[in-house]
């Protein structure tokens, strides 16, 4: 059983900055495609970002492309998500996900492990 832990959630104000961490309580990043996901109130669970096993492919929902950032550290079991230039509608609940699937995926079927979330909040 793998656990998944966020944190760095918080209130910002738009255009501001946030990084969020992903601990998890295995080598994970080495052995799974990990992602990055989001809720806003209201509606359903959304890809953000994600990262192959080797760190060498990402992928961006178009929304969030060239303002976040998905990173790993695998010496510290753990992922980032830096996120620049936030907008209110980037306001939602942040999910840490991992995936056991070959292959990297955008959708949350494929991801086996989840953090509980943390909140991020973009005012305007």
């Amino acid at each position: 059983q793998v656990q998944l832990v966020e944190s760095g959630g918080g209130l910002v104000q738009a255009g501001g900055s946030l990084r969020l961490s992903c601990a998890t309580s295995q080598p994970t990043p080495s052995n799974y495609n990990m992602g990055w996901f989001r809720q806003a109130p209201g509606k359903e669970r959304e890809f953000v970002a994600r990262i192959s096993r080797s760190g060498g492919s990402t992928s961006y929902a178009d929304s969030v492309k060239g303002r976040f950032t998905i990173s790993r550290t695998d010496a510290k079991n753990t992922i980032s998500l830096q996120m620049d230039s936030l907008k209110p509608e980037d306001t939602a609940v942040y999910y840490c996900a991992a995936s056991r699937a070959p292959l990297g995926s955008s959708s949350e079927a494929r991801y086996d492990y989840w953090g509980q979330g943390t909140q991020v909040t973009v005012s305007s």
